[in-house]
């Protein structure tokens, strides 16, 4: 990325304040944040609880009482991934990741011998046994639909799709008519229901580039592509539309409303401190890991990592992060036997320093009970890391 004339720390604390991690915006609702930050990655981790938590102080009730409000709502979206997403969103959100389903079903077409036939039917027949109010798991959906649901054999299991369900519930979802909703209400767990869904499904690509560039911006168009799987003409016509704007110098883009701004913007004097699950916006949205971290830290050993890895030159955080005005000043993991915070800080701890991680141990114990960073994520898996985050240590404060 070529930024040269616009300093590291500048850039950094520039995204921090955007991404609402400068403490700013305390009680902000979750959709709220969302809106203006950018959708919350999930993959059955705490990753949505830490990163509101972190913008706006928002325990877990609360976030928790707005999924069920459906003021937020976790959706199939960009690159048919999920992320929770504020109701203004759903449309556009179900809009650009309604590919993803329709590229699974021609896989299993051409792989299996599924057919478009046999999958509308099922769709038709699940959607006869959903309704909106009493959520089924997929093997009651299995059993009110009888005979419509197809064994794929060993052939299916190879390719990760043991029966027909899953490709029609996708479509369904991908067309706003059904929603997975979780079956205790939490965002960090992976047990879900479904309940039938009257959802308008509707946005362009230039919609979701406004969007992108006002959470995101300065980013470039490889980190807009990445972000939403668009190729690179449809990225560059949906840039164009956006009517976004060029950082002079780089290879940059920027929402037109907010060159001014960004142009005097100053980094503040003081740290702030946050906790992050890896795979939070201010990382995920443009996936460009060397943004946030200085040249000092990029030779660091990656905690139980292999030998000759190092931070720098990962794509993805292997841990949970500790940033200070956008940049990564530290790991960390949660240690559910010690009920605490396992880290390693790259920077000497002062008193603000000490009170986020207090701040933070304190809300995953009491509200979540773990931090775990994926839905495979367990405290037997991440215990080589705590091991060696306890081994390394951080620089006295």
């Amino acid at each position: 990325m070529a930024n040269s004339e616009i300093p590291a720390a500048r850039l950094r604390a520039w995204w921090a304040h955007r991404q609402w991690l400068d403490g700013s915006r305390p009680g902000a609702a979750a959709a709220d944040v969302l809106a203006a930050t950018g959708w919350a990655r999930s993959v059955g981790g705490a990753a949505p609880y830490l990163g509101l938590f972190a913008r706006a102080g928002l325990g877990r009730e609360a976030v928790d009482a707005a999924v069920a409000r459906l003021e937020v709502h976790e959706l199939p979206s960009a690159r048919g991934c999920t992320y929770v997403l504020p109701a203004r969103d759903f449309a556009l959100g179900l809009a650009v990741g309604a590919g993803a389903p329709e590229s699974e079903l021609a896989a299993a077409g051409k792989h299996l011998g599924v057919s478009r036939d046999e999958i509308e039917k099922l769709c038709l027949a699940i959607a006869e046994a959903l309704s909106p109010l009493r959520p089924l798991e997929p093997t009651a959906i299995r059993e009110a639909v009888g005979g419509s649901v197809r064994v794929l054999g060993e052939a299916g299991k190879k390719r990760g799709l043991s029966t027909t369900l899953p490709l029609a519930l996708g479509l369904l979802q991908a067309r706003g008519l059904i929603r997975r909703v979780p079956v205790n209400g939490r965002l960090d767990q992976q047990r879900y229901g479904y309940v039938g869904w009257d959802q308008p499904v509707a946005g362009t690509a230039a919609d979701l580039a406004r969007r992108y560039f006002s959470w995101a911006g300065p980013a470039s168009l490889r980190h807009f592509r990445w972000f939403s799987g668009f190729t690179v003409a449809t990225a560059k016509l949906a840039a164009a539309e956006a009517g976004v704007v060029g950082v002079p110098g780089t290879d940059l883009l920027l929402a037109p409303e907010l060159a001014d701004s960004f142009e005097n913007f100053t980094v503040p004097a003081e740290p702030y401190y946050t906790l992050l699950a890896g795979i939070d916006g201010i990382h995920l949205l443009h996936r460009d890991l060397a943004r946030l971290v200085d040249p000092a830290d990029a030779g660091r050993p990656l905690p139980a990592g292999r030998a000759g890895r190092s931070f720098g030159g990962e794509a993805d955080p292997q841990t949970h992060v500790v940033l200070d005005r956008g940049r990564i000043v530290g790991f960390w993991e949660y240690d559910t036997g010690e009920q605490e915070i396992v880290h390693q800080l790259f920077v000497p701890p002062d008193a603000a320093l000490r009170e986020a991680l207090r701040r933070t141990e304190a809300f995953v114990r009491e509200q979540l009970g773990d931090a775990r960073g994926f839905s495979l994520d367990s405290p037997r898996s991440r215990a080589p890391k705590i091991t060696a985050l306890r081994a390394a240590g951080s620089p006295s404060g």
